[in-house]
């Protein structure tokens, strides 16, 4: 059961962390043969298979991002519903459900053909030219759309816990779990980093689509590169956002590091850190869903 309940609890956050490595696997490493050779040599297949999972890797980032954002929405304020919406069962068709919403969102890619090479960035990626309707659909659809529903999400969040931190300087036995906050103020940091890197490129897709004419000319190319550099930067980020704001997973950091230095650490490390596991007490959404949010309003 313990299995299960932790299992439940990192789901989108794992599926967040596949989705940040499918480009380190393939695209990654093609771009970096593009530069040395200054111009892709791999021909169109493997062209139109590292756009497919450059996009694969973008959209599932933001659509694991928007589930995450629900998940906690859900947890710290319709606690009592929690368990039933977010049970093992629900959760893995929830999981089913944002990567298939990610590949039908890419496939479109293939019959546009807006899948291809910029030498500007060594890389195979979307084209924002090639179609303006279509590119102002994937903006919206894909980028507007997610952040809006993380957004609420986050506000109706901050909202509880500003109201119930103002109510427990008047009634203590009102209360919200520090753990809660701190896996809460995690995955916001998240989603405020990679708005904050993807939204310069999609703002720039959507105005040069709404006026190509106009806007296209006076875009300067210095900006249009930093901004796919920066779209790809955030790829790394989020492996560092646990590190620096979760202590489980700097402990996990640390004894990786102590592990490289001296090896047969490893396996009293594992064993201890287990046994340990399973004696602490989680939080949702990030170690576990056993226990419902301690707010009372």
């Amino acid at each position: 059961l313990m299995v299960s309940l932790l299992f439940v609890g990192n789901i989108f956050v794992v599926s967040l962390s596949v989705a940040d490595l499918v480009v380190a696997v393939y695209p990654y490493p093609l771009i970096l043969s593009a530069i040395f050779h200054n111009g892709w040599t791999m021909g169109n297949i493997h062209c139109q298979i590292s756009g497919f999972l450059m996009g694969l890797s973008v959209i599932g980032s933001i659509f694991n991002i928007t589930a995450i954002a629900i998940n906690r929405y859900c947890y710290i304020c319709h606690s009592l519903r929690y368990d039933k919406l977010f049970n093992l069962k629900n959760t893995c068709c929830y999981l089913c459900l944002t990567w298939i919403l990610t590949v039908v969102a890419i496939v479109p890619n293939f019959f546009v053909g807006s899948l291809q090479y910029d030498p500007r960035i060594y890389s195979c990626t979307f084209a924002q030219t090639v179609s303006t309707s279509y590119t102002i659909t994937v903006v919206v659809v894909h980028f507007i759309v997610p952040l809006s529903v993380v957004t609420f999400c986050y506000l109706r969040i901050w909202i509880l816990v500003i109201q119930v931190k103002h109510r427990v300087r008047q009634d203590c036995k009102q209360k919200l779990r520090a753990a809660d906050i701190r896996n809460f103020l995690t995955m916001f940091v998240v989603f405020v980093l990679f708005a904050v890197c993807w939204g310069p490129l999609n703002f720039i897709g959507l105005a040069v689509s709404i006026n190509p004419s106009k806007v296209q000319p006076h875009i300067p190319e210095w900006l249009f590169v930093l901004s796919y550099f920066m779209a790809y930067f955030n790829r790394c980020l989020n492996a560092v956002i646990y590190g620096l704001l979760n202590q489980n997973f700097r402990k996990e950091y640390k004894r990786i590091l102590l592990t490289l230095r001296t090896p047969r650490l490893l396996f009293t490390d594992v064993s201890k850190g287990g046994t340990e596991g399973m004696k602490s007490k989680p939080s949702p959404a990030v170690t576990n869903n056993n226990n419902q949010a301690e707010i009372h309003l």
